[in-house]
């Protein structure tokens, strides 16, 4: 293929998903099915990575969608849908995890979530480093997903969490010297 011919290919799928996101927009139940099917995983993958959790992040995944649905016309595309939906997608699981946590703690009786049980299962070579990720605290597991592999800067997580820049960077500290111990890296 030569550059011209790939360029084409990308405007054409470029066009397609802003027909598809205008058709959505205009209230195509069909066009919404479509981005959904092409995203839902995107969304699912980062909603589990911020909770560490399948069920909470289904749940987090279709109130994405919900807002979604309700709030598209708010994509004013000056960034790809993808970037703005990834964005929408990781402010709204943080707002979902903190309403959630009320119900969680409320439930469990849970005092603090940093009681989690961080004593490893087995060794290093037995767990991937998700399943390390899902047993952080929260706080350190959130900065550390979005900044780590997302690449949110942490002033734009102190924005997001409503936390300070300093406390963002502590947070993540925090999450690599917990992971490092976990796998056996200290």
């Amino acid at each position: 293929m030569t550059l011209a011919t790939n360029v084409i290919e990308a405007e054409a799928k470029f066009d397609q998903e802003t027909r598809l996101i205008n058709a959505a927009r205009g209230g195509d139940k069909q066009a919404f099915q479509t981005l959904y099917q092409k995203y839902i995983g995107m969304v699912y993958s980062l909603c589990f990575r911020l909770m560490g959790d399948g069920p909470l992040a289904e749940d987090a995944s279709q109130e994405v969608f919900i807002q979604l649905w309700k709030k598209l016309e708010n994509y004013r595309g000056d960034s790809k849908f993808s970037t703005w939906l990834h964005s929408v997608t990781a402010n709204i699981a943080i707002s979902y995890l903190r309403k959630q946590r009320g119900w969680l703690q409320r439930m469990f009786h849970i005092e603090d979530t940093d009681a989690i049980n961080t004593e490893a299962e087995g060794s290093a070579g037995d767990v991937d480093l998700d399943e390390y990720v899902k047993r952080l605290p929260e706080r350190a597991r959130i900065v550390f997903v979005l900044h780590a592999i997302e690449g949110y800067r942490h002033e734009e997580i102190a924005s997001m969490t409503n936390m300070a820049v300093g406390s963002s960077k502590a947070q993540y500290h925090r999450a690599k010297q917990l992971l490092k111990e976990w796998m056996g890296y200290e």
